[in-house]
């Protein structure tokens, strides 16, 4: 069986490297979450990395450790130390026997490798929103989406998803035939974002 942690490795770098084409003209370009600019959604994937290396250490039930901060002047530099953050604190050797404590989710607890699955779906999902922002190309490995979709399934389609800052929207019938049409469309994006 694939280590979790190698799964959301891999999505966090596709993304990132994404993210390393970002400059400061971008930063006001609407993006595929609703309401967001890329500054919006890069301050928001900064802050999760940061909040889940907290959950890793021990710390992810405090709500300041998910607290979204302003960019900086740099901002890729910015994301960059975040990655090298989240992904140090998930590689530590006995990561895996750990318990999260997510504020974000209600300061509920979770198995890491639930709670790393987690973070896998949303970045993998959080690469191509960047991607379809910035007008480039998103080829995430097919075991990536594979495995993404398998767990992205598991999130219930209900009301929830249309409250205030949930994490996904309702669910859209799929366009496309590919798995990351489907992961997109079931966690309630258009793949042919932005028609």
């Amino acid at each position: 069986m694939t280590d979790i942690r190698e799964l959301d490795r891999r999505a966090v770098q596709a993304g990132a490297e994404i993210v390393a084409h970002l400059t400061t003209t971008d930063l006001d370009r609407p993006t595929p979450c609703e309401g967001w600019t890329a500054r919006d959604l890069l301050a928001h994937m900064t802050a999760q990395h940061h909040g889940f290396a907290a959950a890793a250490r021990g710390t992810g039930g405090d709500p300041a450790a998910w607290t979204v901060h302003p960019l900086g002047t740099d901002p890729v530099k910015t994301y960059t130390a975040a990655v090298e953050e989240v992904l140090t604190a998930f590689a530590e050797p006995d990561v895996l026997a750990r318990t999260f404590t997510l504020a974000e989710f209600n300061g509920r607890a979770f198995p890491a490798p639930l709670a790393i699955g987690f973070h896998f779906i949303d970045y993998a999902v959080h690469g191509w929103d960047m991607a379809r922002t910035l007008g480039l190309p998103y080829d995430l490995d097919e075991d990536l989406t594979e495995a993404a979709l398998q767990g992205a399934l598991l999130v219930p389609d209900d009301d929830q998803r249309t409250t205030p800052n949930a994490a996904f929207r309702p669910a859209l019938p799929p366009t496309g035939r590919s798995p990351l049409d489907h992961l997109l469309a079931h966690l309630g994006r258009s793949p042919t974002w932005p028609n």
